[in-house]
């Protein structure tokens, strides 16, 4: 058993990842806004710092993975905040602990989306990728909705099957989920609201299997590729969507 740190932890995805591995019993550190056992801001370079920082010293007797679950969904209009927590408190967290996580031979697994693969504005996804966040975050005002959001995904995704194989020669195996629309309290209140609800009903409705995700069906998908039976899986992207990407992509894999 083992230590697992989790950002984003005190809800959503990241608190049921925590819950499992909990479950299973593991150790886990919380890392969130608030409501966590490190409490930082991921937004900030500062904040990515401090968190950093406690982790390092909260886990220096050991640490078994590190799941990146931060993140601002696509219904927040603030695209500078979608693009500093999505993809920045994402990939630079793990390069600033690139060398403890290869000390202790930990699993990482990011949690991208489902929605990474769609069209968006090749000069952001250049841009975050190419780390730089004022450029990035500039372009990103320019941008509308939802390619924001999807934006950060996918580069999030690209970095980690870029990066992947350097990590693995130190020892630290990279993948990443891509969740479908999941059931949490943030996405049931959309449910609710009459101006979307419709539309929401339709969406759920074309999911192949039937019925949305729900948080256990990430954390389970996590458990799996953080622990001992995936030890020969790095640098995959998995879908965990009930099939849409499948249906929509049905030419890509």
């Amino acid at each position: 058993m083992g230590t697992y740190v989790i950002t984003g932890g005190a809800s959503g995805i990241g608190k049921a990842i925590a819950e499992q591995l909990q479950n299973e019993g593991h150790r886990t550190l919380a890392v969130d806004i608030q409501n966590a056992d490190i409490v930082a801001d991921l937004a900030s370079p500062e904040g990515r710092d401090a968190a950093v920082a406690a982790i390092i010293e909260a886990t220096g007797a050991g640490l078994q993975g590190l799941v990146t679950s931060a993140g601002v969904g696509s219904h927040v209009s603030n695209n500078t905040l979608v693009t500093n927590v999505n993809y920045f408190g994402t990939v630079e967290l793990i390069q600033k602990l690139e060398d403890h996580l290869a000390e202790h031979n930990a699993s990482v697994l990011l949690v991208s989306s489902n929605s990474a693969p769609m069209e968006t504005n090749p000069e952001f996804i250049h841009s975050l990728l190419q780390g730089d966040a004022g450029g990035a975050c500039a372009i990103a005002e320019e941008m509308q909705g939802h390619p924001v959001y999807s934006g950060t995904k996918q580069a999030v995704t690209i970095w980690m099957r870029r990066n992947a194989a350097a990590f693995a020669g130190k020892g630290v195996r990279m993948n990443a989920i891509g969740p479908g629309y999941t059931r949490t309290p943030l996405s049931q209140a959309a449910e609710d609201n009459p101006d979307y609800s419709e539309s929401i009903k339709q969406f759920i409705a074309s999911i192949p299997v039937g019925r949305p995700g729900t948080p256990e069906d990430m954390a389970d998908a996590a458990s799996f590729l953080l622990g001992d039976r995936a030890t020969f899986i790095c640098g995959a992207m998995l879908f965990v969507d009930g099939g849409h990407d499948a249906l929509m992509r049905p030419d890509s894999f």
